[in-house]
């Protein structure tokens, strides 16, 4: 798990952040959801579709992953099965101006 204040999170942290309102990005592909689970109260965008999703426009956002997108302020964690990826993932939002 990575997020940009602390790059690397704990489960109990995960959770105790998602008691707030972060938004709970899981970039693995969708095969690896379907084989290894679901993360509760995550959305998965998996990473080839990240960039274009987080320029989406927001209602496009909304019907795509029934959730509400993001804005370049809000709390945003990425997770996926190693780690590698959710540091892609946040330099990909950190590039497109989320902080």
């Amino acid at each position: 798990l990575c997020a940009a204040a602390a790059p690397n999170l704990s489960y109990q942290e995960l959770k105790d952040l998602k008691k707030a309102s972060v938004l709970h990005i899981d970039v693995r592909e969708r095969w690896e959801i379907d084989r290894f689970g679901k993360i509760p109260e995550s959305i998965n965008i998996p990473l080839g579709e990240l960039m274009e999703a987080l320029q989406m426009d927001p209602t496009e956002f909304k019907e795509q992953y029934n959730q509400k997108m993001p804005s370049k302020s809000d709390p945003v964690v990425f997770s996926c099965l190693a780690g590698t990826r959710s540091k892609q993932a946040l330099a990909f939002a950190m590039s497109l101006g989320f902080s």
